[in-house]
């Protein structure tokens, strides 16, 4: 019985993280200085005058949420308030050289004009006090007021997904 006391625990305790962080802190955050595909420091783009959808990823585990990113891509967020962008995290992913996997960035870019980052030294992470973020897709979104709405680190559940959409839902 006692066993199952704590099974029964380590279940409520993950469902009550699946939605995590979104409900629970709402932890406000301010602009944070990136890098562009080019290795150019440069301001965060629209903080302060949009809510912020960030694809913060190792690419290590670029392929974390393929399902949900291709959900995404088919069933795009069209609002004018909320600007999307990808910071892809260097530091956590040694065994790829900076400037290749910045070439495939700027590849990226240029094939899709989608607006994206590098962090070479887990610069997002440590400013925002997100935690460990190696080997995981992390996925934020960020109000205008500089509040994180919403945090998602690996593999994304399905209420984690739910909660997800109520949160861009509630901002479009």
């Amino acid at each position: 019985m006692e066993k199952l006391g704590w099974i029964a625990l380590a279940v409520v305790l993950a469902c009550s993280s699946a939605k995590g962080y979104a409900q629970s802190e709402k932890k406000k955050v301010s602009a944070v200085k990136i890098y562009d595909a080019d290795n150019r420091l440069a301001e965060m783009p629209q903080f302060g005058k949009k809510h912020l959808l960030i694809f913060y990823v190792d690419p290590d585990h670029a392929n974390q949420n393929k399902e949900f990113r291709e959900d995404l891509e088919k069933n795009q967020i069209n609002s004018d308030d909320i600007y999307g962008f990808g910071i892809v995290n260097l530091k956590d992913a040694p065994l790829l050289p900076n400037s290749i996997v910045r070439a495939m960035v700027r590849k990226k870019v240029k094939q899709t004009g989608a607006a994206i980052y590098t962090d070479p030294d887990n610069l997002l992470s440590k400013a925002w006090g997100l935690g460990d973020c190696n080997d995981k897709f992390v996925l934020l979104f960020v109000t205008k007021e500089g509040r994180i709405e919403f945090m998602s680190k690996g593999e994304m559940t399905q209420p984690q997904i739910d909660e997800f959409w109520r949160v861009i839902d509630k901002y479009r």
